[in-house]
C-alpha cells in the first residue's frame, strides 16, 4: 500500500471543517437522486451559475470568441449557455461517479477502441491516457475503470475534507491517484506497465511549459506528456468521451505514432491538437470557464478583463 492507493485519514469534525462536511453531505445525497432528476436539476444549477458567476461566464465567452472566430456571435452565445448546462449536470456526474450507482447508466454506454489498450497490456507497456477537462471526465473515467485498471493524476486540495473526499471517491474505481507533485510515483506506475489518465490542457504556472497552438491560439501548456513518455517509454493514447442525452460514448484512439520525438514543443502541439479534436466533437461539454489564454508569449493577456469587448484573435504568425 502507498499514499497513491489509499485515502488520507478522515479529517475531524471540528467546527472549522463543518462547512465542507455540510457541502460533502449535500453531494452524497445528490449522488443518490434518480438520474433523470440529476440531469434536470443540473441544468437548473447551470442556469443559476450563468446568471451569478459572471467572471466565469466572461471567461467562457472570451475563450469561445478566441477559439471560434469564424462562427457567428449568436452561435457562440448559444454554445456558452449550453456549456453552463453541461457544467451543472457535470456536478451531479461527479457526485454519482464518487458515491452513486452506475446501474442506470451502464445499460446505455458505448466504448470503442478497447483493443488498443488490450494490446498494450499484452506488450506490458505503460499507457498515458490523455484527455481534456470535460464535464464528463469523472463519469467516463469510472466507466472506463470498469474495463481496465486505470490510475489518475489530480491536483491536491488545501481543504483536508475535500482532499479526503476526492481521493476516497476516486479510489472506489481507480487503482491509484497520484498528486501532480508525485511525478516519481507516476513514473514508477508507467514503467511497471500501468495505465494513467492525465489532462494536460490547463495553464499550470510554475511547471515546465511551452506555448503551443490550441485552436490557433498560443496556449501555455505543460510538457509533462512529452517528458513522461520520454522517461518511461509509455504509449500516449488519446481518450475521447462525451454524453449524448443520457448516453455515454467513450472512444480510445490508437497510440500517437513516433511519440515522443526530440522536440518537446512539437510533441506538446500534437497533444493540444488531439485535445482540440476532442473539443470539436463535444464543444458544449468542455470546461470553457478556465482562463486558458491568460498567459501569452508577450506576457499576461488582458483578454479576460471586465469592461472590454470580446477579443479578436491575434493575426497568424
Amino acid at each position: 500500500m502507498s499514499a497513491a492507493d489509499t485515502p488520507p485519514p478522515r479529517p475531524s469534525f471540528a467546527p472549522r471543517n463543518w462547512p465542507m462536511w455540510l457541502a460533502l453531505g449535500i453531494m452524497v445525497a445528490a449522488a443518490r437522486l434518480p438520474w433523470l432528476w440529476q440531469r434536470a436539476i443540473g441544468r437548473g444549477v447551470g442556469w443559476l451559475a450563468w446568471h451569478l458567476a459572471r467572471e466565469r461566464r466572461r471567461a467562457a465567452e472570451v475563450n469561445l470568441a478566441l477559439c471560434f472566430p469564424q462562427q457567428t456571435p449568436q452561435w457562440r452565445a448559444r454554445l456558452a449557455r449550453d456549456s453552463f448546462d453541461a457544467l451543472g449536470v457535470g456536478l451531479f456526474e461527479f457526485a454519482r461517479a464518487w458515491w452513486g450507482s452506475l446501474a442506470p447508466i451502464e445499460r446505455d454506454v458505448r466504448i470503442e477502441g478497447l483493443e488498443h489498450l488490450r494490446e498494450l497490456q499484452v506488450q506490458g507497456r505503460g499507457v498515458l491516457l490523455v484527455s481534456g477537462h470535460f464535464m464528463t471526465l469523472e463519469m467516463c473515467g469510472r466507466l472506463l475503470c470498469g474495463q481496465v485498471p486505470l490510475a489518475g493524476m489530480y491536483r491536491r486540495h488545501r481543504n483536508p475534507v475535500m482532499e479526503w473526499a476526492v481521493k476516497r471517491g476516486r479510489l472506489r474505481y481507480a487503482v491509484a491517484m497520484f498528486a501532480n507533485s508525485d511525478l516519481r510515483g507516476a513514473v514508477r506506475h508507467l514503467k511497471r506497465g500501468g495505465m494513467l489518465w492525465y489532462a494536460p490542457d490547463q495553464d499550470m504556472r510554475g511547471k515546465d511549459s511551452v506555448f503551443a497552438p490550441f485552436f490557433g491560439m498560443p496556449a501555455s501548456t505543460i510538457t509533462a506528456t512529452h517528458q513522461l513518455a520520454r522517461v518511461t517509454g509509455c504509449a500516449v493514447v488519446p481518450f475521447f468521451h462525451r454524453r449524448e442525452g443520457g448516453r455515454y460514448i467513450l472512444r480510445v484512439a490508437p497510440p500517437l505514432a513516433d511519440f515522443p520525438s526530440e522536440d518537446a514543443v512539437a510533441d506538446t502541439a500534437r497533444v493540444n491538437a488531439a485535445i482540440e479534436a476532442m473539443v470539436r466533437e463535444a464543444p458544449a461539454q468542455y470546461l470553457w470557464i478556465h482562463r486558458r489564454f491568460k498567459r501569452q508569449p508577450q506576457g499576461r493577456s488582458n483578454y479576460y478583463e471586465r469592461g472590454r469587448g470580446l477579443p479578436a484573435p491575434p493575426p497568424a504568425a
